[in-house]
């Protein structure tokens, strides 16, 4: 009951201290890091396994953290990041099947790192895509930019779930409802959990000093998925398309910030 969760949330909502948003930036600029860093391995050919090796090592060797993913949750997650190609809805376990010409691929990346955590996503594009696949892409993109607009002090999480919602439906395609963006700081997963979908005026109320992430899941086909005998991946019950992107986001005195952005583009 999404009422009674609200309510929930709204106990137990962490407002970060000024010493914890700034460990906060620090943490979301080495996620974004990361997801430059691995880029340019996105190519045919390559499997995600090698881009969980290269994703692994680059967040001990490098940024001195440790991929959160690796051993997280009941089942354990058994690697450092998640690659969710074409009809895999998130997390994605890599493995040795190489990426092919004309995929899309969404990696998703949390570092630990001095008791805190980063978290975001992107899609990469494989070679040469369809532009049925880069329309996905890009209306995900617009949706989850959509909802992060709109966060504010005194803003609900049902506007932010409406904003994403009404973009990508708008366009033909539909919100998945099982999972949702969450709070994040000392815990990989906080209160509240965000949705993206939902009704203007509805849920929590935004105060500054929250920190969360959105991290809308758009299907090309039906919203309904199943999830594989592994667990953990969650697949689109149609094998339509899917698509994610991932920013977390800080409510500020006057509106939001974007802890997540790239480093290498200045772009979200």
């Amino acid at each position: 009951d999404v009422e009674y969760v609200n309510i929930r949330n709204s106990m137990e909502v962490i407002i970060k201290t000024p010493e914890e948003i700034d460990k906060m930036r620090e943490l979301g600029r080495l996620a974004a890091e990361a997801l430059d860093y691995i880029g340019p391995f996105v190519q045919s050919g390559v499997t995600t396994e090698a881009i969980d090796k290269l994703i692994h090592d680059y967040h001990i060797n490098v940024q001195g953290g440790y991929p959160a993913p690796l051993n997280y949750g009941n089942p354990p997650y058994p690697k450092s990041c998640c690659t969710s190609v074409n009809h895999v809805i998130c997390h994605g376990i890599p493995n040795d099947k190489p990426l092919k010409e004309g995929d899309v691929i969404n990696i998703d990346v949390t570092i630990k790192k001095d008791g805190f955590h980063g978290d975001s996503s992107r899609m990469f594009a494989v070679g040469t895509i369809s532009p049925q696949s880069q329309r996905l892409i890009d209306v995900t993109h617009e949706a989850m930019m959509a909802a992060i607009d709109v966060v504010k002090p005194g803003a609900t999480l049902g506007d932010v779930g409406y904003a994403c919602q009404q973009v990508a439906e708008s366009a033909g395609y539909s919100v998945v409802q099982e999972f949702c963006g969450h709070g994040i700081g000392r815990g990989f997963h906080e209160a509240p959990q965000v949705l993206h979908y939902g009704q203007k005026g509805q849920g929590l109320k935004l105060e500054a000093g929250m920190i969360f992430t959105i991290e809308p899941m758009i299907n090309q086909g039906k919203r309904h998925l199943r999830i594989l005998p592994d667990g953990w991946t969650a697949v689109t019950k149609d094998r339509s398309l899917s698509a994610q992107w991932e920013h977390e986001v800080l409510v500020t005195e006057t509106g939001y910030e974007i802890l997540t952005i790239s480093p290498a583009t200045g772009k979200p």
